[in-house]
C-alpha cells in the first residue's frame, strides 16, 4: 500500500510539472517552442471545429465558425491545465494522508480555487495547500495577462493588413495594386515607402507567430482579409514588380521577398509544414501561365509599363514565386484563408470594372 501511495504522489508531481512546463513555455518564454500538451489540446479543438465547419461548407460559413477557434482554444488551455493540477494535488493529498479519493478531491478543489471550504488534517503539511492555491492563481493570472499581449500583436498585424486593402483592394489582388499605383501616379511612392514597411511586417510575423502560436488562428475582422492572404499578395506584388514592370528596378522588392520567404519558412518549420529548402527556378508553381498573362494584360491596360518579352517575364516571376509557392498555398489551406485571387484574374476585364 505504501508503494501505491508513493506512486500516487509521484504521479501528482509529474502532472503538476507538466502543466507548469506548458504554461511557462507558452506564456513566458519569448521564443519559438513546440509544447506537446498545448499541441494536443489545439489538435482536439481543431478536430471539433472541422466537424462543425467541414471543407464542403462555404468559405463565409467556415470563416464565421473558425473566428471562434482561437478564443475556445485559450479556454481549453485553462480548463485542461486546471483539471490536471486538480488531479495532481488530489493524488498528492491521497498519497500523504489516510483519506479516501473523494476526500482528497474535496481538499484539492478547495485549495486550487482558494475557496477555503475544506482544509486537510492529519499528516498533510500546509505548504501543499498553499502551493496548490499559488499555482491556481498563477495560472489564472498568466492567462489574463496573456490576452493584452495577444491583442496588441493582433492589432499591430491587422493595421498593416488593412492598409494593403487601400492599394490592392479587398481581397487584395497583386496586379490590381500595381495598376492602382500607376493610375494614381504613386508607383514611385510605393517603391519608396511600401517595401520597408512590409519587410518589418514579415520580421514581426516570424517572431510573434512562433512565440505566440495562438496568433496564427486569430482571423481578421473583415472576412475577406487574412494575414496569410496578405503575405501571399505582398510577395506576389513584389515578384510582379521585379519581373513585369519595365522601368528602373528598385532594391526594395528583393528585400521584401527575402524577408517574406524567411518568415513563411520559419512558420512552416514551426508547424511542421513540408517545403523544399532550395527549390529550382524552373520548378512548377501553382500559378498558371494563363493567369499570369491575364494579370500582365490587366496591368498593361491600366498603363503600367510592362516588359515586352512576356516569356522572360514569366520565367522571372515563376523563379521568384517558387521560393514561397508551396508553403503559402499549403498555409492558406491550413489556416483557411480566403480563396486565392489568382483564380479570378481572368475575369478582370478592365482595370476598374465594377465588382
Amino acid at each position: 500500500m505504501i508503494i501505491v501511495r508513493v506512486a500516487s504522489v509521484l504521479l501528482g508531481l509529474v502532472l503538476i510539472g507538466w502543466v507548469l512546463d506548458a504554461a511557462i513555455r507558452n506564456f513566458m518564454l519569448p521564443r519559438s517552442t513546440r509544447v506537446r500538451m498545448t499541441g494536443i489540446i489545439g489538435k482536439v479543438v481543431e478536430r471539433a471545429f472541422d466537424l462543425l465547419a467541414p471543407p464542403t461548407r462555404s468559405y463565409a460559413y467556415r470563416d464565421k465558425v473558425y473566428a471562434l477557434r482561437a478564443p475556445f482554444t485559450l479556454l481549453a488551455f485553462q480548463a485542461v491545465w486546471f483539471f490536471f493540477v486538480f488531479v495532481g494535488f488530489a493524488c498528492i493529498f491521497w498519497g500523504i494522508n489516510d483519506m479516501t479519493v473523494v476526500e482528497a478531491s474535496h481538499f484539492s478543489g478547495s485549495a486550487l480555487f482558494t475557496l477555503g471550504f475544506a482544509s486537510p488534517t492529519g499528516e498533510s503539511p500546509l505548504f501543499v495547500v498553499y502551493a496548490e492555491a499559488l499555482i491556481g492563481l498563477t495560472l489564472l493570472a498568466l492567462l489574463i495577462s496573456y490576452l493584452p499581449t495577444i491583442y496588441a500583436a493582433f492589432q499591430k498585424r491587422e493595421f498593416v493588413v488593412a492598409k494593403l486593402g487601400v492599394r490592392g483592394g479587398v481581397p487584395a489582388r497583386p496586379w490590381y495594386a500595381l495598376s492602382v499605383a500607376q493610375q494614381t501616379q504613386s508607383l514611385g511612392e510605393l517603391d519608396r515607402t511600401m517595401w520597408d514597411e512590409w519587410e518589418d511586417w514579415f520580421i514581426d510575423i516570424a517572431e510573434s507567430h512562433t512565440s505566440l502560436t495562438i496568433l496564427n488562428f486569430y482571423r481578421s475582422p473583415n472576412p475577406d482579409n487574412h494575414w496569410i492572404a496578405t503575405a501571399r499578395a505582398v510577395l506576389d506584388i513584389a515578384a510582379l514588380r521585379i519581373a513585369v514592370v519595365d522601368d528602373q528596378e528598385p532594391v526594395g522588392p528583393h528585400i521584401t521577398i527575402r524577408s517574406g520567404v524567411v518568415a513563411v519558412r520559419t512558420i512552416a518549420d514551426h508547424f511542421g509544414i513540408p517545403h523544399e529548402k532550395d527549390p529550382a527556378p524552373d520548378d512548377p508553381i501553382s500559378i498558371t501561365r494563363e493567369q499570369f498573362d491575364a494579370a500582365v494584360t490587366f496591368m498593361e491596360v491600366s498603363g503600367v509599363p510592362v516588359r515586352a518579352d512576356r516569356d522572360q517575364a514569366w520565367r522571372d516571376f515563376a523563379g521568384w514565386r517558387v521560393n514561397y509557392d508551396s508553403i503559402i498555398e499549403y498555409a492558406a489551406t491550413r489556416f483557411i484563408a480566403p480563396p486565392n485571387p489568382w483564380l479570378t484574374v481572368t475575369s478582370d476585364v478592365s482595370p476598374f470594372a465594377p465588382r
